[in-house]
């Protein structure tokens, strides 16, 4: 199940690899083919997370500052939204167990959301969608894949969006068997507006875990079975290529720790 899930993560990578803020993406036109998208963004940004002196207590120091680089993007068609981000954590520092957490780390997300074959245009159902999404996580002393397969539903307007979703969790790490682990639900929300003539956008993407499997964190880690993780971001479009931002990071019993972490992550972004 591994290897698939690993498998499934390269192949939704592959659009955007020829080729965040949350973006609200533009109403459809059209596609001449099955595989040229209707819509693309997607960007290049450097990020500085800040853990609270709290949380850098309460962790006994396994939680500090770093400095990672992403590539991040978006696609969509009259069949389905893909979102996908890459990171390189700890940029330019070996990937050393020793040297945990100061190693340096490799992330990759897609997030695949395909319309329902079916369902009829117009109705109130057919804003369902397959949902799919891989979290993929690797160090020289750490790695961990999270799967989430389940339903979706896209709310979308002038100017917003909202994409709740919920599904089955597979789990694979260093301390536990791979095995399915409970269930994730959350949403992703961007809504843009305007200020003093700027424009602006609101973001937020949450996750919550639940009923997950005792053996999950049973090594000191999580050990709970359930768990939260997201952020809430204010972003500034100051130009049609640059954005910067301000994010506040957020988890609970959940990145390792069976308790409350939050920080706040400076981002800025180069649109292509």
């Amino acid at each position: 199940m591994r290897r698939c899930s690993l498998l499934l993560s390269a192949l939704l990578a592959l659009p955007l690899l020829g080729g965040g803020d949350m973006q609200t993406p533009p109403d459809s036109e059209g596609s001449p083919s099955f595989l040229q998208p209707d819509y693309s963004w997607f960007d290049v940004n450097i990020n500085y997370l800040d853990w609270s002196r709290g949380t850098e207590r309460r962790t006994g120091g396994s939680k500090k500052d770093f400095y990672y680089l992403e590539f991040e993007g978006g696609m969509g068609w009259s069949w389905g939204d893909l979102y996908f981000f890459t990171d390189w954590e700890n940029a330019g520092k070996a990937f050393d167990v020793n040297d945990a957490p100061d190693d340096a780390r490799w992330v990759i997300k897609p997030i695949l959301d395909l319309n329902i074959p079916g369902l009829e245009s117009g109705k109130w159902y057919s804003g369902f969608q397959i949902h799919i999404q891989d979290y993929f996580l690797y160090s020289d002393g750490f790695r961990v894949n999270n799967l989430v397969l389940g339903l979706a539903y896209k709310f979308q307007g002038e100017g917003y969006f909202l994409r709740p979703f919920i599904g089955a969790h597979y789990t694979d790490d260093n301390f536990t068997p791979a095995a399915w682990n409970g269930y994730m639900g959350g949403w992703s929300l961007n809504v843009d507006f305007q200020l003093l003539e700027q424009r602006f956008s609101l973001s937020n993407w949450h996750e919550f875990e639940f009923d997950r499997d005792r053996r999950y964190g049973s090594d000191g880690a999580d050990g709970r079975s359930w768990g939260i993780n997201g952020a809430l971001a204010l972003w500034w479009h100051a130009t049609k290529h640059l954005t910067a931002g301000v994010q506040y990071r957020y988890a609970d019993h959940k990145l390792g720790y069976s308790g409350y972490q939050n920080g706040l992550i400076t981002t800025l972004k180069y649109n292509f």
